[in-house]
């Protein structure tokens, strides 16, 4: 049985939630007080965790900020630094370029198009794979270490923790990827993949950031 609760705070909240654009409103507890509103407060509740996990990453971007703006010689002699090569811009595309497979593969999940949503879901794991295994391979051919000054320290944790998500996220893609097999699993609901996307999203905006940041930011 459904059970609804009024609205009766002075601001009209689910008059202005209801002109929200459909994109945002998968982020928030839209169900009008609908108790069985189980995926829209998941979301939400999933939402309030990113936000969580920015304030992290915002702090650690300030502080190189800061490093980088208070040290005139951020460089040691002899390092030449992270440089945007040709590899890191391929690494980057590929990661960026995930986002919209794993979007396409909701999309065919919403529609019971099992088929498609496993072959991108697959896909989305194996363009985050591969970010990975260059980031690697760019760490050993550095020509600074992580107690190399300050560059190294802070790069390494940037990039360090960056790819700790990129690797949750895979896990989280691998686990959902297996319960897509189970008979009727998804019939009802997909939150877990919904929020699997919504964090594979967050992953790509953060490098981004960090891209810019770290790569384009030149002394």
């Amino acid at each position: 049985m459904t059970h609804t609760h009024s609205d009766e705070s002075p601001i009209p909240i689910e008059k202005l939630l209801r002109l929200l654009p459909n994109w945002l409103k998968r982020f928030l507890p839209t169900g009008g007080g609908d108790a069985d509103d189980h995926h829209g407060r998941s979301m939400f509740g999933f939402t309030v965790f990113l936000l969580s996990e920015s304030i992290v990453f915002i702090s650690f971007f300030l502080t190189y900020i800061a490093l980088r703006l208070l040290n005139p010689h951020w460089l040691p002699p002899g390092v030449k630094g992270p440089e945007l090569s040709t590899y890191v811009i391929i690494n980057s595309v590929v990661l960026v370029s995930s986002s919209f497979v794993i979007q396409i593969a909701e999309g065919a999940l919403q529609h019971h198009n099992l088929k498609k949503f496993r072959l991108l879901w697959l896909t989305t794991s194996a363009m985050g794979a591969f970010f990975l295994v260059g980031e690697v391979k760019e760490w050993l051919g550095l020509d600074f270490g992580l107690s190399t000054g300050q560059i190294g320290g802070t790069f390494y944790l940037l990039t360090g923790f960056h790819g700790l998500h990129v690797f949750t996220g895979i896990v989280l893609q691998v686990i959902m990827l297996v319960r897509s097999f189970i008979p009727g699993n998804y019939e009802k609901s997909h939150f877990g993949v919904s929020a699997t996307t919504l964090f594979w999203h967050f992953v790509d905006v953060i490098w981004v950031i960090l891209f810019s940041l770290v790569y384009l930011w030149r002394t």
